[in-house]
């Protein structure tokens, strides 16, 4: 079975087991997996890169650990994930002090890592500012942080994040420009 489709179908397993549904519509999770697929697939990407798209949010999500992706897809794509996971706890502090936490983690990141995460966001943040604006001003604030550390992911998806971040920003700072 090709990687991606092993992915794929794994992914569905993982995140159908626990029962997870898209916050907003009620759609099957595995849908956001599918969308991140397809941005990640928009621009240059290997293989690897596509499996650890559908496995993205496993380690976080579901019962699969960082361990059993590696032992099923190897350490290139378990390496990918274990880079996209947030790895702060409720324990380490606050919302702010934990997306700290995992904006240092993704800082050391490959470039194919960060090409995933910024996929991750583009999806996120076009749910979340359809569906939740009040939410969505927090949620893209954190994000434009996040951006300082994508850099070297890929320039195509960078450019639709930072789009979509800023478009969305305060009237006192609208007038700054991403970079």
């Amino acid at each position: 079975m090709k990687l991606e489709h092993k992915a794929e179908a794994v992914a569905a397993d993982a995140h159908g087991k626990k029962g997870q549904v898209r916050k907003y519509t009620g759609e099957p999770y595995i849908e956001h997996p599918r969308a991140v697929v397809a941005l990640v697939r928009s621009v240059p990407h290997d293989e690897a890169m596509l499996a650890a798209a559908w496995l993205h949010d496993t380690v976080e999500d579901t019962d699969l650990t960082v361990a059993d992706i590696e032992r099923m897809f190897g350490t290139d794509v378990a390496t990918l994930v274990d880079s996209v996971t947030d790895i702060s706890r409720p324990s380490d502090g606050n919302r702010k002090v934990r997306k700290a936490i995992d904006r240092d983690h993704l800082a050391g990141a490959s470039p194919r890592a960060k090409t995933i995460k910024l996929a991750d966001l583009i999806d996120n943040s076009r749910s979340i500012v359809e569906r939740d604006p009040d939410f969505a001003k927090v949620y893209l604030a954190e994000k434009r942080e996040l951006l300082a550390v994508l850099t070297d992911g890929d320039e195509t998806l960078l450019n639709q994040a930072r789009a979509i971040a800023f478009a969305h920003t305060p009237a006192t700072t609208k007038t700054e420009k991403p970079r």
